[in-house]
């Protein structure tokens, strides 16, 4: 134990200085991954190392390849830092090592996953009794929620999909926004609904779905909805498409992996009004509540139709008493990932929460300010936490991206946008300050005109 005390203590040495590095770490990674592939490893050793030196080869060499999406200004992907309560909730979880599949298994991971479910039902304002999964990200989320769905709309015409397939079971039509999510179509190929046996509606300019272009629904039916939009951060209109569904065999699910935490603010939760009249949702904790990956919420208004599609019957598993974690999720053994999203709550509060995602908001209007004074093009508008800008053609906006990830100053992404390239900015983290926007923003700028500077000298 003397030995593993001391591990320890230096695990927490070196993740302190990592931590510590990054307000002025560059955000990119020093290294590729084809880069560190020899340094961390060739043949298989026959004999192991010392822990010590595995913690020591790792902080030394893996942190070549790290990108600091922990940090202050990197606006890829949407991604959220670690609230330091996730983070110590999250290594000490890892030292319980819980099988939280039961609550036999683990008590405190059933329990933490019981009062993290009714914080987030409570923030976001959807039905208190709504069933939940802990899961992976939105993209398993989408997975369970559609599950159930789809158990839901084939019972309606009796049949049982989870006992008899879809061998026999009357076609499900399955209705997406012609700007859905592209994790969405990979569960709905995973769920055997197809990737290409959708109907797809238009969208207005935005990229949200028009409600009043719903093809007729007869069920049985589902209609994946989306609450942000992965460029634009728009919402769709739930409401007017849950108006338009009149029968028990039509469902309508909402993919919000970041953009359903709209609803935790008073300033912006308009947007996303008409979403709790769903049936089920999906959500990231690792985007907006800034919870260390992996984490991810299903939420099922008939909890029910949720534990139905997930249940699992073993001899070798205890009776139920009360909530077990393994009838709703795809998973039966598990870490115990409610503790993220439980701690980040408890130190949030909702207010915490609000103020967040509100000040995301603002820091990404900031950024589209800046940039449309300078002269560049907002192509969308600012709803949310996105930011789309174009720097005059495709080759040109393509540059800016490269030249700012390579300045290392912050990192953005790039997208397509109406068939035009565009830089994508995401603000979601916490640990964001204003001065962060300002110095991203001149290094965007920066990069940016010396981009227009050489195109002007070589024509």
């Amino acid at each position: 134990m003397n030995d593993m005390r001391e591990l320890l203590d230096e695990t927490v040495e070196r993740a302190a200085r990592f931590l510590d590095s990054l307000p002025e770490r560059r955000v990119a990674a020093a290294r590729t991954a084809q880069e560190l592939v020899p340094a961390l490893g060739g043949e298989l050793p026959r004999k192991g190392l010392p822990a010590a030196d595995i913690l020591a080869r790792l902080d030394e060499i893996g942190v070549q390849g790290v990108v600091a999406s922990a940090g202050p200004r990197y606006f890829g992907f949407v991604t959220g830092g670690a609230l330091p309560a996730s983070l110590v909730a999250s290594w000490l979880a890892a030292a319980w090592d819980q099988n939280a599949f039961s609550e036999v298994s683990s008590p405190v991971g059933a329990a933490v996953e019981q009062v993290a479910m009714r914080w987030v039902l409570e923030a976001l304002d959807l039905p208190a009794d709504a069933g939940a999964a802990f899961v992976t990200g939105a993209t398993m989320a989408n997975f369970t929620a559609l599950a159930a769905a789809r158990r839901a709309v084939l019972l309606a015409h009796g049949h049982d999909v989870d006992r008899q397939g879809l061998q026999g079971a009357p076609e499900i039509m399955v209705v997406v926004g012609e700007h859905a999510h592209a994790t969405l179509f990979k569960a709905l190929g995973m769920l055997g609904l197809g990737r290409d046996r959708v109907s797809r509606v238009p969208v207005d300019g935005q990229g949200r779905m028009r409600a009043d272009a719903l093809p007729d629904l007869e069920g049985p039916a589902i209609v994946c909805t989306q609450a942000g939009n992965v460029n634009s951060g728009a919402l769709d209109p739930v409401g007017a498409v849950c108006d338009a569904v009149r029968s028990d065999d039509v469902w309508v699910h909402v993919d919000g992996a970041f953009g359903l935490w709209a609803r935790a603010s008073s300033r912006f939760g308009d947007l996303a009004a008409g979403v709790e009249r769903a049936d089920s949702w999906a959500t990231d904790a690792h985007k907006w509540l800034n919870v260390p990956y992996d984490s991810g919420l299903a939420m099922v208004r008939d909890a029910d139709a949720l534990r139905g599609a997930m249940s699992v019957h073993a001899d070798y598993l205890p009776d139920r008493i009360h909530r077990d974690p393994y009838e709703f999720t795809p998973e039966t053994s598990r870490r115990m990932r409610g503790v993220e999203i439980w701690a980040a709550i408890a130190s949030l509060g909702r207010d915490g929460i609000e103020e967040l995602v509100e000040h995301n908001c603002l820091q990404a209007r900031r950024f589209a300010a800046g940039l449309r004074d300078a002269g560049w093009e907002i192509l969308a508008d600012v709803v949310l936490n996105q930011v789309l800008v174009a720097f005059g053609d495709d080759r040109a906006t393509a540059d800016v991206i490269e030249g700012v990830q390579r300045d290392g100053t912050c990192w953005c992404g790039g997208t397509s946008w109406h068939g035009r390239t565009a830089m994508r900015i995401s603000v979601s983290s916490w640990a964001t300050t204003g001065n962060d926007v300002e110095r991203s923003l001149a290094a965007i700028l920066r990069v940016a005109e010396d981009v227009r500077a050489r195109a002007g000298a070589q024509g």
